[in-house]
């Protein structure tokens, strides 16, 4: 099978020649692994991990200096750099809407339009990754206004201002509706997968009850869902954190992938989830990154990837990844590790 073949037999659920593997990884991560494997060509290395699928460029505006060692990006998102051995690490505080004090410091916001999307190499790239499943995007429609609003602030809002949250949420959701049909339009239907983010979970459950998360998440990701399938493609939804009572809902929303499968409990562990949700849904990761990854041997990061494909990926519906981006704290051996034990 080619790679492409691989990953869509998955999706289908059915049984590939092996498991698909997806890759990512945070900057200081890369940079710390090309100087473990002698170079810094990012094709070659994922060549020689077998990864099959590849994640489409598509540059945003720069962030730009909001002062005080603060930087933000075209949303409102604010952070800071935190120094690590291998370069620094974005980490997120109150973003550039936290102070509106009226629903009129909302909408005078410069907000971005779709324009500001660099999509100029998406058909060359296309030609040059025929072979591998494509992925697209960063669509968010509830955390990303949460982190310009401020976390705090976006829940009260939802408590105080319903009319705020969904303020806010209808313009994300605008932009990426538009964004992805674009990116549709100038690939001519190539791309198998587009991202879509929101983060529900905490580590012990969802963050927002089941009524919160229909009223204001669902129907924008049920607006995203939507135009995904009319265009082709196939929906990867990112939620860290402990979701399995949403579950349920997304699969309804129509999500055809789920990802990180962060496993944050028995709830969150691969076999219960593949008994109870395999024939409606695929999984995408799920090697925990928050102690395995980072503080295990090489031997145990492969013995867990063969645990994932054997239990997720039997009869199909597994691509083979991390419980999140690869960290700079995680050892280059262990990110090997999980490509060389993955039947």
């Amino acid at each position: 099978m080619t790679s492409r073949e691989r990953v869509l037999a998955a999706l289908r659920h059915e049984q590939p020649d092996r498991t698909p593997r997806d890759f990512w990884a945070e900057p200081p991560a890369m940079k710390r692994l090309f100087a473990h494997v002698g170079h810094s060509d990012k094709d070659r290395l994922l060549d020689s991990l077998g990864v099959d699928v590849r994640h489409l460029d598509a540059p945003a505006p720069p962030e730009h200096e909001a002062g005080g060692g603060v930087f933000q990006n075209f949303w409102g998102e604010r952070f800071i750099q935190k120094p690590t051995p291998w370069g620094p690490m974005r980490e997120d505080v109150k973003g550039a809407l936290a102070e509106a004090q009226s629903f009129s410091d909302l909408e005078a916001f410069p907000w971005p339009t779709p324009d500001c999307i660099d999509r100029s190499r998406l058909a060359e790239q296309c030609r040059r990754y025929e072979n591998h499943a494509l992925l697209y995007g960063f669509a968010d429609i509830w955390q990303r206004p949460a982190l310009a609003r401020g976390w705090e602030e976006m829940f009260l809002d939802m408590a105080e201002r319903p009319e705020w949250v969904h303020f806010l949420s209808r313009k994300f959701t605008d932009f990426y509706l538009e964004d992805y049909t674009r990116a549709a339009e100038i690939t001519r239907g190539r791309i198998d997968l587009y991202l879509l983010i929101s983060d529900l979970g905490s580590q012990m459950g969802p963050l927002i009850s089941k009524a919160m998360f229909r009223e204001f998440v669902a129907p924008y990701l049920k607006e995203m869902i939507d135009r995904i399938h009319h265009l082709g493609g196939r929906v990867l939804y990112h939620s860290c954190g402990c979701i399995r009572p949403l579950i349920p809902d997304l699969i309804a929303l129509g999500v055809d992938v789920l990802d990180p499968i962060q496993p944050v409990g028995p709830t969150m562990q691969p076999e219960s989830l593949k008994a109870e949700f395999g024939g409606k849904l695929s999984f995408h990761g799920g090697l925990d990154m928050q102690e395995l990854l980072p503080h295990g041997t090489p031997a145990q990061v492969e013995k867990e990837a063969r645990r994932y494909c054997e239990a997720l990926g039997k009869g199909g519906g597994y691509i083979l990844a991390p419980a999140h981006l690869f960290q700079p704290d995680v050892p280059p051996e262990n990110i090997l590790a999980v490509y060389r034990a993955a039947p």
